[in-house]
This record gives C-alpha cells, sequence and structure tokens, in this order.
C-alpha cells in the first residue's frame, strides 16, 4: 500500500512509497484513511539524516473491517483517529478502540483530521487550570494550529485571553476567535493574570512570568524560539508574584501504550465542532507528493492554519 516513509534528506523530508497493509490485532480496526493532518511534531521527528519515523498522527477515514473482538466501531463508521508514535500517513491503518472516535454528521473528515494532536493539547491544558469562568488568559506564540483551539475553548468556558503576537504576524484570525491582542507584553494594561500559557520561551516566555497575579500558574507548552525562559528569583520576590510552573506534556497520563482518555476527549472536541462551537482554519491541502513541502513551510513559519493530505 501507499505511504509517506522518511527520505532521511531534510531537503525533502518525505515521500510516497510501498510499504505492507496493516495486520490489526483482535482489538484494532482496520481503517481507510482518506485524510490526515500535518503536525509540527511530524517535522520534528522527520527532521534527522537516522530518522525511521513515518508521518501521520491524526488522521480520518473510514472503517474498512471492525475489531475482531467486538470492541469499536462498526464496518462503514467515519471515525478519526490518533495514533502518537505516527504512520497515519498511509492508505491503510490499524487502531484500537480507545485511538478512535466517531465522526458526527455536519463535520467533514478533512476537519475532523486536525483535531485530534491539538485538541487534545488545548484541552488538557486548560482544564489544568480548573474552572476558567471570568479568568485571565495570558498566551504566547498562539497563532497556530493548537492555539486556534485554545482561544476557541476558553472564550467557551468564560475566560478572557490575551494573545502576545510578535509585529508582523497576522492576527485577524486570532482576534475573530475572540482573542485580545497584544503586540508589546510589557504594555499590557488590566489586571495581572491568573494564567500564563507559554510556547515561545526566550525573553517573551520570561517576561510573561512577571505578568502573573500572586499564586498564579505558569503553564510551559512549548519553546518555538528556541531559547530557554529565564526567571529572577529577586524581581518576582519584590512584585510579590509567587506563581506555580508546569511543564506540561500532553499524554503525561496517557502512555502511548495506553490512550484511554483519548476517544472520549476526541468525541467531546468532535462534539463541540458538530455543533458551530469549534472551527478549524485549514490553509493547505494537498495529495501526498505535497507533504515533504509542506512540513518545510510549517517548520519555516509561514503556514497558516492546518494542512490536510487527501488520499484519492
Amino acid at each position: 500500500m501507499r505511504a509517506l516513509i522518511p527520505t532521511g534528506d531534510p531537503r525533502t523530508l518525505t515521500e510516497p512509497g510501498e510499504v505492507d497493509a496493516p495486520a490489526p490485532r483482535p482489538d484494532e480496526a482496520l481503517i481507510k484513511v482518506t485524510d490526515f493532518s500535518l503536525n509540527r511534531a511530524d517535522f520534528l521527528l522527520l527532521n534527522s539524516p537516522s530518522s525511521t519515523y513515518r508521518p501521520g498522527i491524526d488522521a480520518a477515514g473510514v472503517v474498512e473491517e471492525a475489531a475482531s473482538d467486538g470492541s469499536g466501531p462498526t464496518a462503514g463508521s467515519r471515525v478519526v483517529l490518533h495514533l502518537p508514535r505516527g504512520g497515519a500517513g498511509a492508505e491503510y491503518v490499524a487502531a484500537a478502540a480507545d485511538r478512535l472516535a466517531a465522526i458526527p454528521d455536519g463535520v467533514d473528515s478533512a476537519t475532523a483530521s486536525t483535531l485530534p494532536l491539538a485538541g487534545l493539547v488545548a484541552r488538557r491544558m486548560l482544564a489544568l487550570a480548573g474552572p476558567l469562568q471570568g479568568r485571565r488568559i495570558l498566551a504566547t506564540g498562539v497563532g497556530g494550529g493548537v492555539g486556534q483551539l485554545l482561544i476557541q475553548l476558553a472564550v467557551a468556558e468564560g475566560a478572557k485571553i490575551t494573545a502576545v503576537a510578535a509585529d508582523g504576524q497576522p492576527t485577524a484570525h486570532m482576534a475573530a476567535l475572540g482573542a485580545e491582542i497584544a503586540l508589546d507584553i510589557e504594555t499590557i494594561g488590566g489586571e495581572p493574570f491568573d494564567l500564563v500559557l507559554e510556547s515561545v520561551g526566550g525573553e517573551l516566555g520570561s517576561k510573561a512570568a512577571y505578568a502573573l497575579r500572586p499564586g498564579g500558574q505558569y503553564v510551559w507548552f512549548g519553546q518555538a524560539s528556541g531559547d530557554p525562559i529565564s526567571l529572577d528569583f529577586f524581581r518576582l520576590l519584590q512584585g510579590g508574584t509567587s506563581l506555580t510552573l508546569r511543564h506540561f506534556v500532553y499524554s503525561d497520563s496517557d502512555s502511548d501504550s495506553d490512550g484511554s482518555r483519548d476517544a472520549a476527549d476526541m468525541a467531546a472536541l468532535l462534539a463541540l465542532a458538530s455543533r458551530g462551537k469549534l472551527r478549524v482554519e485549514i490553509g493547505h491541502r494537498g495529495d501526498f507528493s505535497s507533504a515533504g513541502p509542506m512540513l518545510k513551510e510549517m517548520s519555516a513559519g509561514r503556514l497558516r492554519g492546518k494542512a490536510v493530505v487527501s488520499i484519492g
């Protein structure tokens, strides 16, 4: 069957090739993939000459054969799936019921394929903060796929979210989703923030900590700049700012072998999408041959919205 395979060449990263079709275990369904989305994690895992990683963490398709043990969706069901170890960029994949969720009417397969990883990160990160009604959130680096879902989920729960953007960065899509936009973190007015969601690192990530109220939460979920944050104990002390810092990994409570939360969380995200409460911007669509170039554009920060590959 056709699938994306690593090239070992950083100029191309991945290309279509032939691999063996999957042989499902008794608890796995065989899925005919119709669409899969690309994530930054795909680029990071492919960007090595010795990589054996096959891209595709999130996909949507149709159950070709239901699991022989009777678990999971029946044959013919439209499903979305999440495979943290990759491999969904293929004509067929095998997946257990705890990695699958039925796609409701009103949600197209391409949109469904963009939800799992970005949605799981956003949903689980916000869950750390507890009730969000009336709380002030400061977020950095939220112009992409995770960010657009995070903004919508936070606003839907009654939070007020301010997104810090670099000068020249597109911001209209974030504002349209309900975020206030700040181009300079040091000139943000109003009360201190209850929660910081930080994914840039460096100077910006460091300054974000000082915008917290005493006892606030700082959730660290990325380092897009490549530079670490640096916190000054005495500056925090002088400002009366105690904080809780959490290094966030979305799979903390779910190892790769245990996706028990994934199905329920994906179903909740799909339900919101079916009611028009969660929208995803798909900025780029293509076929197998377009995956490598799209990943390169993604790594350079030139892709707005999600990138989806459709399999004819």
